[in-house]
């Protein structure tokens, strides 16, 4: 029996019957063969067409998701906070005057002790006011000097004019009683006449030297009031002087910039020959130096208002800072600020006028523990601030946490109501919108939700109190996924894109 052939070119193209042409005899098949290959190869086509559409109606409403475990570990809870290294002590010395920088006694990185002189002002009229005040203070001091010698000198001859009328008058006494006696003798005839007179004629002068005493006394005692008087004028003149001359002084003393601290200059802004002015109402004055005392350094940064009620002083932390790569310092939080301090401008909240509803900060100071000699106020660093630990506590992936409403995971029972509507029980109602925390268990195919009860939060895991035991998977992403899933979706398990993503 002869057959029919259909020949092909090398590429498969236009068949020739009976021509001339030379084929190879793999190209040349019966055109009988032909047609059952062509129907062969449409039944296994449609075969797996089918085979296709029913594995996708099996997979229908089937969801793709990653999962993880709920493990036993230990668990670190940390804080992360940005800020800078500052001075725990510093002094910004601004200018106390105006006035024309003289002199800068020194330079930027210098240690300073306690009341030593930095800058001098032009302080010519300052200077001279105080030298006058100066020789006035001098004089007064020396009328006051002169008025206490007087004084002293007149108290002196008062108490010699005391014991002068002291002995004035213990003669008068002596001469009254020879007198008397004097007198009884002459009425009795004993004695003459003459010797009476005399006895007599020395108690009169004895009296008028009592008499004369007394006056010179009482002159001497109102020259010391008088003394006493100008020594107290003098002393007022000498306090005055004092106090003008400590106004004036301190006038001058504001032309002199004198450390306030130990430390070291840390900015020194001036040079010699500019003009520095005071502070004025919203305006600050003229910054002549920084002075920082670097025996205590810290690190100032700023807390995120979501995380601040977790920070306690005391608390252990780590301090890293960019300038020095690869190096962690150790600290301690010593100070935790109680003012909000808006994100955006650095002002605190109470002094704004920005709506409440900005992201606020709250400043907290560690203190490091062994900061190196290289570092400088300033440099930008990260705190991680330890807030709580846990040993061998049950643990899941942070990321698996969700939030659904009570009512949405009773399916049965929302299509029942739609198949049986009836007015909604308020109280009902309010219990179905009641959120629940949890997480999504895998139970054979299916996502099952879970209420979970939580505590301290690390940075990927989280702390489990109940609701889990531990060997439970879990399902952890996508997120699309976990926002979205459905209580008892069917699930398909693929960890490959997640091992992918953590690889890279």
């Amino acid at each position: 029996m002869k057959h029919r052939f259909a020949c092909y070119d090398e590429k498969g193209f236009e068949p020739s019957f009976g021509r001339s042409r030379i084929y190879s005899v793999e190209y040349c098949v019966p055109v009988q063969r032909k047609w059952k290959v062509l129907i062969g190869i449409g039944v296994v086509l449609t075969a797996a067409a089918g085979g296709y559409a029913a594995y996708r109606y099996n997979q229908r409403g089937i969801v793709t998701v990653q999962t993880g475990w709920v493990v036993r570990q230990d668990l670190v809870s940390q804080v992360t906070a940005s800020g800078e290294i500052k001075p725990r002590n510093y002094v910004n010395i601004g200018a106390n005057a105006m006035g024309r920088i003289t002199e800068i006694l020194v330079r930027e990185g210098d240690r300073v002790r306690r009341g030593q002189l930095l800058a001098k002002l032009e302080s010519v009229q300052p200077e001279a006011e105080v030298n006058a005040q100066r020789a006035a203070l001098s004089s007064a001091q020396a009328e006051s000097a002169a008025a206490e010698a007087a004084l002293k000198s007149a108290d002196q001859n008062i108490a010699a004019l005391e014991a002068t009328l002291d002995r004035a008058k213990a003669e008068l006494d002596r001469v009254r009683l020879d007198m008397e006696r004097g007198e009884k003798l002459y009425a009795e005839k004993l004695i003459a006449r003459q010797e009476y007179d005399q006895r007599r004629a020395l108690f009169l002068a004895q009296e008028a030297a009592v008499r004369e005493a007394q006056s010179r006394l009482v002159v001497a005692r109102a020259n010391r009031e008088e003394t006493a008087a100008r020594l107290t004028a003098a002393q007022r003149r000498v306090a005055q002087s004092q106090a003008i001359l400590t106004r004036v002084d301190d006038v001058l003393q504001k032309h002199f910039a004198v450390a306030p601290l130990d430390g070291m200059v840390t900015n020194l802004p001036v040079r010699v020959g500019e003009t520095v002015v005071t502070g004025i109402q919203n305006s600050p004055g003229s910054l002549i130096m920084t002075i920082a005392d670097m025996s205590l350094i810290t690190a100032e940064v700023k807390v995120d208002e979501t995380d601040i009620v977790n920070v306690k002083l005391d608390q252990p932390a780590s301090v890293t800072i960019d300038a020095i790569p690869n190096r962690t310092f150790r600290g301690h939080v010593i100070e935790i600020g109680n003012t909000a301090i808006l994100r955006s401008t650095g002002l605190a909240a109470s002094q704004s006028t920005i709506s409440s509803q900005e992201a606020k900060d709250f400043k907290v100071v560690i203190a490091l523990e062994d900061p190196p000699e290289e570092i400088r106020p300033g440099l930008s660093c990260t705190a991680k601030i330890t807030t709580a630990t846990r040993q061998n506590v049950l643990t899941a992936p942070i990321q698996a946490l969700t939030i659904r409403q009570k009512g949405d995971l009773d399916p049965p029972a929302r299509e029942k109501e739609k198949n049986n509507p009836k007015p909604p029980d308020p109280a009902e109602e309010k219990a179905r919108r009641e959120e629940l925390q949890g997480v999504f268990v895998i139970q054979g195919d299916k996502a099952v939700f879970r209420k979970v009860e939580t505590g301290v939060a690390g940075a990927t895991e989280i702390e489990v109190l109940s609701g889990l035991q531990e060997g439970d998977q879990i399902i952890t992403g996508s997120y699309k996924v976990i926002r979205t899933i459905r209580n008892e979706t069917r699930v398909k398990i693929d960890n490959k894109q997640q091992t992918t993503k953590s690889e890279g």
